[in-house]
């Protein structure tokens, strides 16, 4: 079955995994495996706005992210589970891509919410994940 999850999460939001991490959680237990998780801090966008930031501002971001995302699994995820943490920055759906292609992740886990106005007209990072992902995704819905 699937041996290689991918889980992103994004830890500000605890809807991107509540639901999401125990289907996971149980599907590794089930079949075994690796799961990858992982989180993604998104990019600047305009260099301009990134002038308001310190220089170091950017490195934070990632040590913190990482710390963060570690403290997430050591208090959510049970010691036995082989895990590799991800920490990506950029534009979350395009990382979420790039992340499963590395880890050659058979099966990428999401939480979804119901659609909104704002779905139709910016899309989603779930929909462009199911659209461009060339492996399996499983969207847990809310």
């Amino acid at each position: 079955m699937y041996r290689n999850l991918l889980l992103p999460v994004d830890l500000t939001d605890t809807f991107s995994w509540t639901r999401a991490l125990p289907v996971s959680l149980s599907m590794i237990k089930a079949f075994g495996g690796r799961l990858n998780i992982m989180t993604v801090i998104p990019d600047f966008g305009m260099s301009i706005v990134g002038g308001f930031f310190p220089r170091d501002f950017a490195d934070q971001a990632m040590r913190k992210a990482t710390d963060a995302l570690q403290a997430f699994v050591h208090e959510n995820v049970p010691e036995a589970v082989d895990i590799h943490h991800i920490v990506a920055r950029g534009t979350v759906y395009k990382e979420i891509m790039v992340a499963a292609k590395v880890v050659e992740a058979d099966l990428i886990v999401m939480a979804a919410h119901g659609p909104g106005m704002e779905d139709f007209l910016l899309g989603p990072n779930a929909a462009r994940v199911v659209r461009h992902s060339r492996c399996s995704v499983m969207i847990v819905r809310d």
